[in-house]
């Protein structure tokens, strides 16, 4: 790589690495994933950045290579076999102090639960401002699709917390 590009890689990446991050630990829920999956974007980035950095909008395509890494381990891990899932603790147990750690987990927990693709289409619509017609360009699919999977996702996350909110079921008086 010659120096100029090398220069304009690194700044990259002090720009755009913690956005590519947060978009990582939102899509798998887990911060050392995210953390290999960033790692593996900027090194294909590198190889490429020629290429890239010539590209209207090398972000973009960052974010395309991100997800596209985290399908590929989410098609590997869905043929390896099942998640097991982390207890839960009742919130009503937890300090007021710490409601805003419990919600955040219970969101990552609710988006983990979520098909990949509709997962994908919320982080990047509520969390990365992305457009519905850029998102559906950065993913090869309609804004139909987008806005499909977007309205999904958000019912099925809607459904997950009105049931959590209801408790236990099955034990009650009449």
């Amino acid at each position: 790589m010659r120096p100029d590009d090398m220069a304009e890689f690194s700044a990259f990446v002090r720009a755009r690495s913690g956005a590519l991050f947060r978009t990582a630990v939102l899509l798998t829920g887990e911060r050392g994933q995210a953390e290999d999956l960033v790692q593996s974007t900027l090194e294909r980035l590198c190889r490429h950045w020629r290429t890239v950095s010539r590209a209207q909008a090398p972000e973009a395509y960052a974010r395309r290579v991100l997800v596209n890494l985290v399908y590929d381990r989410h098609r590997t891990r869905r043929a390896g076999g099942a998640e097991v899932p982390l207890p839960h603790d009742d919130p009503a147990s937890q300090h007021d102090a710490y409601q805003q750690i419990v919600s955040r987990d219970e969101l990552m927990r609710g988006l983990r639960a979520l098909p990949v693709n509709m997962r994908t289409v919320l982080v990047l619509r509520y969390f990365d401002d992305m457009a519905d017609a850029e998102i559906a360009a950065a993913l090869g699919i309609r804004e139909s699709t987008v806005r499909s999977q977007a309205a999904r996702g958000l019912a099925k996350l809607r459904a997950a917390a009105a049931d959590k909110a209801a408790g236990p079921t099955g034990g009650g008086t009449r």
